[in-house]
């Protein structure tokens, strides 16, 4: 008998601006300038992604 596989949804690294705004609660423009902020901007073509870690190591950061 086969085993069965189990699949697994991968952890995402980056997020386009809407989930990034969805996930921190914001409008786009706050969500936008704690990206830049962060220098999490990726850029993929026309494409722009937000490396969730350097926003995740960013908010650590800034909090206290």
């Amino acid at each position: 008998m086969n085993a069965t596989r189990k699949t697994t949804t991968p952890k995402k690294i980056t997020v386009t601006t809407d989930e990034l705004r969805e996930m921190l609660g914001c409008g786009r423009e706050s969500a936008v300038r704690l990206g830049e902020s962060a220098e999490a901007r990726v850029k993929i073509g026309r494409r722009v992604l937000w490396n969730l870690s350097k926003i995740q190591s960013y908010i650590d950061n800034m909090s206290y």
